[in-house]
């Protein structure tokens, strides 16, 4: 099927290029692919999203959107013991931590009307449909993309509904697939893309919607936390707790996958928080309805690789636009795939194709996300090197700095997630309380309310280059951190008991948040693409 642009991943910046090539030119032809089952599907963010890309994009879009988003009217900011708390006053953060003009509701639904947008452009918007391969023309160029085959048994044979994929070739090909993208991994490769950047870092974030007593209720109220419980175990995050339309709220937590103590739980880590008497006074005598997990672009300015290759570019999460002090990223996503949009028009227009496309790359380093990403490109390597408290002071003063024009002449490095791992025997195992079933929960339970389901009867896409690895390094030298990294239980030892442990992969269980990809030790997980469809199905996340 040849088009004139593919776009791996209907996300804030795979939609917001589609949307913005058909404002430039209507008679393109505009495919975006995506793995879930509809649009929104494995979308997850907290979130509190800054309107700045959108309001570029569409400005009428406050007039056109039926979204229950709500104004953040209230911000706090809370430093946990484990009983108690103290807030930081909002004048003592540097400006660009604000959230004025901000509002708090779901990426997932805004997704879906940007789709909705898209399509009424003449946009060709494809769910259930995963970008599972990078084509490549006789030149080394990027010339499109494959969709995944279907109906493949797990043998590798072919069931009766076996259909195969479809290639789509085109001018130019955007990888819009989010953190740690299973294409963009391998085409970062490929093109020695990180050559000259620092290595991409992540936290886990854990997301859950609650809906809660109306007493308890007050719209726009947004909070942050930081320090316990991970502060106990000597590594770093923190939690969110935004009250959202309809008597909700949105609770959830981000552990830095750079922790040493293998260990550590992230999932636990969270529940443990959940049970602190500021965050247990919001939410006891509510329900719970929502449950999913996504790993965070967390490495900052120096962690953006080269953004263009021949034939493509590099768009949203798939290239680390996040800003980690502000937990935001949806608007920088979407300013960068309109800037993709805006040079790919202009090339298309000048009869060029699946070439690098320079002026992207330029756009990006002299855009506003430049700007605000270099005020606080040290603000995740303090925090992470000196702790919670000495961290965020010291990452304060160079945001402050930066704020008033002074840069200081550094920008720190980092190590990857998985080589910050040690080994268990410098460690005792840690002993997490048992869910009480009202407050905190299990593992199982929280995968049911996140709607993941897989086809059984499928290659598992959790592959293992060396099938000893697990039996031989990861149980005896790191006790096994597959089976507490991972927030869904998709993995688990048996036979322990009699002494010869064996890895089992429950791959039905997961929710895509590609943990395991980055944080095992030996990097000996791959993720890839499952069958279309598969995966979580969040609802108002």
């Amino acid at each position: 099927m040849p088009v004139d642009v593919v776009i791996a991943g209907a996300g804030p910046a795979g939609l917001a290029a589609a949307i913005r090539l058909k404002q430039l030119n209507e008679d393109l032809e505009i495919v975006v692919l995506e793995k879930g089952s509809e649009v929104g599907a494995h979308i997850l963010s907290g979130a509190v999203i800054d309107p700045r890309a959108l309001d570029e994009l569409l400005p009428d879009w406050r007039e056109n959107c039926d979204l229950a988003e709500v104004p953040v009217v209230e911000n706090h900011h809370w430093f946990l013991t484990r009983n108690g708390k103290w807030g930081m006053p909002h004048f003592l953060l540097p400006p660009l931590m604000s959230n004025d003009g901000c509002f708090t509701g779901s990426l997932g639904n805004l997704c879906r009307w940007l789709a909705e947008r898209a399509e009424a452009l003449g946009v060709q918007v494809f769910p259930g449909f995963p970008a599972s391969e990078v084509l490549f023309d006789e030149n080394g160029a990027v010339m499109g993309l494959a969709t995944q085959d279907m109906g493949v048994a797990a043998d590798g044979s072919h069931k009766v509904d076996y259909q195969p994929g479809m290639e789509l070739h085109a001018k130019y090909t955007l990888l819009a697939e989010g953190a740690r993208g299973h294409l963009t991994k391998r085409l970062k490769a490929h093109f020695a893309l990180e050559a000259d950047s620092e290595p991409q870092v992540y936290g886990l974030g854990i997301k859950e919607l609650w809906d809660i007593p109306a007493d308890r209720h007050e719209p726009g109220r947004v909070i942050h936390t930081q320090g316990w419980p991970l502060s106990e175990n000597d590594t770093w995050g923190g939690g969110f707790l935004y009250h959202q339309a309809n008597g909700q709220v949105a609770l959830g937590f981000v552990t830095a996958l750079d922790y040493a103590n293998p260990y550590i739980s992230p999932y636990e880590e969270f529940q443990r928080w959940k049970h602190h008497p500021a965050i247990r006074a919001v939410i006891e005598g509510g329900r719970r309805v929502a449950y999913g997990a996504r790993a965070i672009n967390e490495g900052g300015w120096q962690s953006v690789p080269k953004l263009v290759f021949p034939g493509g570019a590099l768009i949203g999460c798939a290239a680390g636009f996040v800003n980690v002090p502000r937990i935001k990223g949806s608007h920088t996503a979407m300013k960068s795939g309109i800037l993709a949009a805006e040079a790919i028009a202009e090339a298309i227009a000048s009869e060029r194709e699946k070439d690098e496309l320079a002026e992207y790359e330029s756009a990006v380093r002299t855009s506003w996300i430049a700007d605000e990403l270099k005020q606080v490109r040290n603000a995740q390597p303090l925090v992470s090197r000196f702790g919670d408290v000495l961290g965020t002071l010291l990452a304060g003063a160079d945001m402050w700095l930066r704020t008033v024009g002074i840069r200081l002449p550094f920008s720190l490095g980092h190590h990857t997630d998985a080589g910050e791992t040690r080994r268990a025997d410098l460690y005792r195992p840690i002993a997490y309380p048992k869910p009480d079933g009202k407050v905190s929960f299990d593992r199982l339970s929280s995968v049911f309310l996140s709607g993941t389901n897989h086809e059984e009867d499928q290659p598992c896409h959790l592959k293992l280059k060396d099938p000893t690895i697990p039996e031989r390094v990861d149980w005896p030298v790191y006790a096994g951190p597959e089976t507490r990294y991972c927030p869904a239980g998709v993995y688990e030892y048996v036979g322990v008991e009699e002494g010869e442990p064996r890895l089992v992969i429950n791959a039905q269980n997961c929710v895509h948040c590609k943990t395991c990809d980055i944080k095992d030790p030996p990097q000996n997980i791959e993720w890839v693409t499952p069958e279309g469809g598969g995966g979580p199905n969040y609802p108002n996340m």
